[in-house]
């Protein structure tokens, strides 16, 4: 019975690969098989040289920028924070960070696609823009104004708010008031807290940093009654 058993699997063998005893077929094979092999080289890995948009895609550049500013147009009536951009200076004071998201979450709802930060790589493809977002809300910030014709070149917000900080203090202290070292420092602080959330309230000065510092409390210590016309100042003044 066993070799019987024996005779039959060799013979069950042979059947089943004779097949492959063709010389055509085994050529056919090897040939398909070096089409599709994948060959990993561990010794000379790539290196990525740059990184963005490549130069011919200037087009689709254009026509991401077109839509970006297309649904901006269709929609500055409709969402709170585009209605604030476009409306009278002053009221860019309200503007907040939750409007901000609101926006920001409108856009990507709306279209995936124009995220903001792959409409600021698009800008950069079509125009000198001045610095890098920190945030994709900063950067929503920074597109919307340029959209809006309040910038004239896209700037990163940051940027923008250091030079509207700039001449705001240059305002204050051209007459006789002159501020502290500590003064500021703390307006500073304050400057750094609203690029970065783009409003100050009262309540946050409960928040980091500014609660680490010393809070409202120390804010009055060092501006007295002019504490509150100086949140609503930098709140006007650091948006323009």
């Amino acid at each position: 019975i066993h070799s019987t058993f024996n005779t039959q699997h060799s013979a069950l063998i042979e059947q089943a690969t004779a097949i492959f005893n063709n010389y055509d077929l085994r050529n056919y094979i090897i040939d398909v098989r070096k089409k599709y092999d994948q060959f990993i080289d561990h010794i000379n890995p790539d290196e990525i040289t740059s990184m963005g948009w490549v130069a011919d895609s200037k087009a689709a550049a254009e026509a991401l920028v077109h839509d970006f500013e297309q649904w901006i147009d269709v929609h500055k009536t409709e969402i709170t924070a585009l209605q604030i951009f476009y409306a009278q200076p002053y009221r860019r004071r309200e503007l907040s960070y939750a409007m901000l998201k609101e926006l920001a979450e409108a856009v990507k709802m709306s279209k995936p696609q124009l995220a903001p930060l792959h409409v600021w790589q698009a800008y950069e493809q079509l125009e000198k823009v001045s610095g890098r977002p920190k945030g994709e809300l900063m950067a929503l910030v920074a597109l919307v104004r340029r959209v809006s014709g309040m910038d004239a070149t896209l700037t990163a917000f940051d940027k923008t708010v250091d030079r509207n900080f700039q001449d705001w203090i240059f305002r204050k202290q051209a007459g006789t008031l002159k501020y502290t070292e500590e003064q500021v420092q703390w307006l500073r602080m304050i400057k750094d807290y609203i690029a970065a959330s783009f409003h100050l309230e009262r309540d946050d000065f409960e928040l980091d940093p500014v609660n680490k510092q010393g809070g409202l409390g120390k804010m009055w210590r060092l501006f007295g009654e002019e504490t509150d016309a100086i949140i609503n100042e930098l709140n006007e003044s650091l948006v323009a």
